[in-house]
């Protein structure tokens, strides 16, 4: 008997703290590809930065992904809104990101990350490239790779972010983005488990956009092997704004028309314009829908905390830990239940053969754009970082997640409370979708609740309820048998 309660518990301890991993998704010609389905990938994301760029600070010992108690509830809400994707600016690759990492693995949603930070060394600046891009800028990216190469729900690096936006930048920054896209592929060949694709995320500046675009995605003499060239391109823009906008006062006919021969994934890295508030997202239909999605692979909202008075939050965040949803948060949930996901998992196998472009300045339509492919060489004491690693790493790596309730009070936009709050680990081969839920409509009109008691949550989320069953159902076996 004792040994079939052993039996019974060792079981049970599994079901509630085994690590099921999504499946790494993968670049495949202009499109994201599920590594284990083989269907599509299409963003449906969130830029996910809370405190914005001035609550990142040197030393704290805090950035968006160490704190787990705050994933879960921000997890929670982003589950139950249909996300797949975020995207997180500013790490402190020195922290613990295990949980947060996980949290958002077992809901299926994947982490584009800026290896940049706006603390000083911690990014290439413009106005002297020369001496930021250095031996101790190259530590502080690679070591942000250590951070998350472990990690199967890591999409993607950002090796630069809005660049190419100041007078002057197009012509002297090219070289050194590509510089970085190499020193940055370069290392994670060398000490990666898997390829991890590297990109980078344009400012909507129309004179200079499809000249950033063919740069930076073109072979250097023709060779595919190239690991200069990005893997992946993102625009931020915020052309579209209020519900009177359309298809082609948004511009969003000649974007298609600028990529519309792209070999890389292209998608929105940020949008959402608040012009015109409130903001409706129509043009989430526009994205998602047959004119784009050809040539798009979909695009993160920006953003999901509303930061002091820039009117661009899903959800409103509190110090004691409780959060209160937005308008937005149901407009963008409203837009997302409209989409016909299945279509979008469809592949598209033209899109998944396609050769880069030879690099040639025939390429380069402005004057004063750079037409140099003559890329920095690495600088000194690099190449020993790129071909030994750095010193210390901090490797994250997924633990299990126990606590899938929700602890803290959440509000709907209708000042309600929501109840019964929890993410919903999926099967291992799922990303996150929308679902069709409306969280704020759903809600307790009461509003009064000082939170929810914490709850033991061995059997939270379907997945655990499933193996839990299926661990009683073995031991009745074995009860019958003996």
């Amino acid at each position: 008997m004792a040994l079939l309660f052993n039996i019974f518990f060792a079981i049970l301890a599994w079901t509630t703290s085994s690590v099921l991993a999504v499946q790494n998704v993968k670049v495949q010609g202009s499109d994201y590809v599920n590594n284990a389905t083989n269907d599509r990938f299409q963003i449906l994301g969130v830029a996910y930065q809370p405190g914005g760029s001035a609550g990142f600070t040197a030393g704290s010992g805090v950035d968006p992904l160490s704190n787990g108690t705050n994933c879960l509830r921000d997890a929670a809400l982003m589950q139950r809104l249909g996300i797949n994707t975020i995207r997180v600016y500013n790490l402190d690759p020195s922290l613990d990101h295990d949980m947060c990492a996980s949290i958002f693995n077992a809901v299926g949603i994947y982490m584009l990350l800026d290896v940049n930070s706006p603390l000083p060394n911690e990014s290439l600046n413009p106005g002297d490239l020369t001496s930021s891009y250095s031996a101790a800028y190259l530590n502080r990216i690679f070591a942000v790779v250590e951070a998350f190469k472990n990690y199967p729900n890591t999409l993607g690096f950002f090796g630069g972010n809005e660049v190419i936006q100041n007078p002057g930048s197009q012509t002297t920054s090219p070289p050194y983005l590509r510089a970085v896209t190499r020193d940055l592929k370069n290392y994670i060949a060398n000490h990666s488990p898997r390829n991890i694709p590297v990109g980078y995320s344009a400012a909507d500046v129309r004179d200079y956009l499809a000249d950033t675009f063919a740069y930076l995605s073109c072979d250097i003499d023709g060779s595919s092997s190239d690991r200069s060239r990005i893997d992946f391109f993102g625009l931020n823009s915020y052309s579209w704004c209020g519900s009177d906008a359309t298809f082609q006062s948004a511009g969003y006919d000649i974007l298609i028309q600028m990529f519309g021969n792209t070999t890389i994934p292209v998608f929105f890295s940020e949008y959402g314009c608040n012009k015109a508030p409130p903001r409706v997202f129509d043009e989430v239909q526009a994205l998602y829908g047959p004119n784009m999605t050809g040539v798009m692979s979909g695009g993160i909202v920006y953003e999901y905390v509303q930061e002091v008075a820039n009117n661009f939050g899903l959800v409103d965040v509190y110090d004691n830990g409780t959060a209160a949803l937005r308008g937005d948060y149901d407009a963008l949930q409203k837009q997302y239940n409209k989409l016909d996901v299945k279509a979008l998992q469809s592949g598209n196998s033209s899109a998944t053969a396609l050769k880069s472009p030879s690099c040639s300045g025939s390429l380069i339509s402005e004057s004063d754009f750079s037409k140099s492919f003559k890329i920095p060489s690495v600088p000194t004491g690099g190449q020993t970082l790129i071909d030994n690693g750095i010193q210390n790493p901090n490797n994250g790596k997924l633990v299990p997640v126990t606590q899938t309730t929700v602890q803290a009070t959440v509000f709907a936009s209708n000042g309600g409370t929501i109840k019964e709050l929890a993410i919903k680990p999926l099967p291992q081969d799922q990303s996150n979708t929308p679902n069709g839920q409306d969280t704020s409509g759903g809600a307790s009109t009461t509003g009064t609740s000082t939170g929810s008691k914490p709850k033991s949550t061995s059997g939270s989320g379907s997945a655990g309820v499933h193996l839990f069953l299926a661990s009683l159902a073995f031991v009745a076996f074995v009860f019958q048998r003996a």
